[in-house]
């Protein structure tokens, strides 16, 4: 799509807004220079993308400017929401969104304009930027209120519970609560839960003395004792035996302890974070789990969101992957393509972001002799559902396929459907009309 004949490029270059518009795909077709700025990208690396993979919004997925026009018939005005800079820093924008018409009054495309409301963010959304976070990689509203959380608990003490599915990152979050607090200066002491056996858990912990056992031929400090003054991470914590719970029960009660085989009393000052991938209701109704213990864990709740209800930071990750890799192998792969990112966002990552992690490296070493990973060096279970492989390189025979199953689960409930898909119910609606699907 061209621009109108009565504005020029040198025009919209001249102007501070950012400035892009796009045709009726959502690719873009023109990109002004305070856009290239703000965002960080060049004219013709965008030029031909779908727009939701330059700028990477979380609305790009359900309250895309365009897309409310095209619901609502009315232009959006100073819509604020965040885009994204190639460096990973958000910025706030305040955003205006209208159709673009031919001299038919035909619709071909959209216009957006932006401006960077970058110096009105206070310091705090300043820090929380995609790569600076401890490490740690998104900046979905469930992230962003876990950053929040992690920033106010600094200050104390408190013992920590962090749940969360297998690979979503518990870890780095304790690494991010150690380094914020105040003990980030001491000891940080890591103890895997599941790989000792009970009587070894005990001694791993609490330490032995000479004697206690048969290969114990001295005395030894436990990982409490270690930590002392410091901080303590507990993982997988439902994996502990039942006699081992008590035990920690006690020392996080009293902050008191016996070496294996003494009847020595020590304390310790330790702060406590545990973490488990299980469901402890259910631990705690069978048996496995204390309750007691739970509720002496639970003082700060934090629970870790699957990669699947977070696909917003999909796109961060990938291109943070992407260039760990880039490094890791000497390669000049700079990004996926739109048909592979297509795959990535709509794949439902049971092994969450380590699993994601493992498919870009994965796609990576099968990528020769090219800057772009593209969709067929993906590994084959992204590039395929219930048995059958997306053989089309059209976006919209996936999203058709997606939509339709969702509805059929839900018995074709919009309202519960469009919750699923993280969509408006409009949106919804207006996506079955346009792909002929018929309740």
């Amino acid at each position: 799509m061209d621009l109108p004949n009565c504005i020029s490029s040198e025009i919209l270059d001249s102007i501070g807004e950012g400035i892009y518009t796009i045709d009726k795909k959502f690719k873009i077709s023109f990109i002004n220079k305070a856009a290239e700025e703000i965002l960080g990208v060049r004219r013709e690396k965008v030029i031909g993308k779908f727009c939701k993979h330059v700028f990477s919004s979380e609305e790009c997925l359900e309250k895309c400017p365009i897309s409310k026009v095209l619901d609502s018939g009315e232009n959006v005005y100073d819509h604020i929401t965040k885009f994204y800079h190639t460096n990973g820093i958000s910025k706030n924008v305040r955003v205006n969104a209208s159709l673009l018409h031919n001299s038919d009054n035909e619709i071909v495309g959209g216009v957006v304009s932006f401006r960077d409301l970058s110096n009105e963010e206070s310091s705090v959304l300043k820090s929380k930027t995609m790569q600076d976070f401890y490490g740690i990689v998104g900046q979905s509203k469930p992230m962003m209120e876990l950053y929040d959380l992690v920033t106010e608990i600094g200050s104390t003490c408190a013992t920590v519970l962090i749940q969360g599915e297998s690979g979503t990152g518990k870890e780095m979050f304790a690494n991010a609560i150690q380094a914020s607090s105040q003990r980030n200066k001491m000891p940080f002491i890591k103890v895997n839960c599941s790989v000792f056996p009970p009587q070894l858990l005990a001694s791993e912990l609490f330490g032995h003395v000479k004697g206690a056992f048969t290969d114990a031929i001295q005395n030894r400090k436990g990982r409490f004792e270690i930590a002392d003054k410091g901080t303590l991470f507990l993982d997988e914590v439902a994996e502990m035996p039942l006699s081992m719970q008590l035990q920690l029960l006690r020392v996080l009660h009293e902050g008191t302890f016996e070496r294996v085989g003494e009847s020595l009393t020590r304390s310790v000052d330790v702060r406590v974070i545990a973490a488990t991938n299980k469901d402890l209701d259910t631990a705690i109704n069978d048996g496995s789990f204390r309750e007691d213990l739970f509720y002496r864990l639970n003082v700060i709740p934090m629970h870790i969101p699957a990669l699947r209800e977070r696909r917003a930071d999909i796109p961060h990750l990938v291109n943070f992957f992407v260039k760990k890799f880039s490094s890791t192998y000497h390669k000049e792969i700079q990004e996926v393509d739109d048909e592979a990112m297509d795959y990535l966002t709509a794949y439902n990552w049971p092994g969450n972001v380590r699993e994601l992690e493992n498919a870009i490296e994965y796609s990576f070493i099968r990528t020769h002799d090219d800057d772009v990973i593209s969709a067929k060096k993906l590994p084959a279970n992204i590039r395929q559902k219930n048995g059958k492989f997306f053989t089309t390189g059209d976006s919209k025979f996936s999203e058709r396929d997606e939509i339709l199953e969702t509805l059929k689960r839900h018995h074709w409930n919009k309202s519960k459907a469009a919750d699923e898909l993280r969509m408006g119910r409009t949106t919804l609606w207006r996506k079955m009309k346009a792909m002929g699907i018929e309740t």
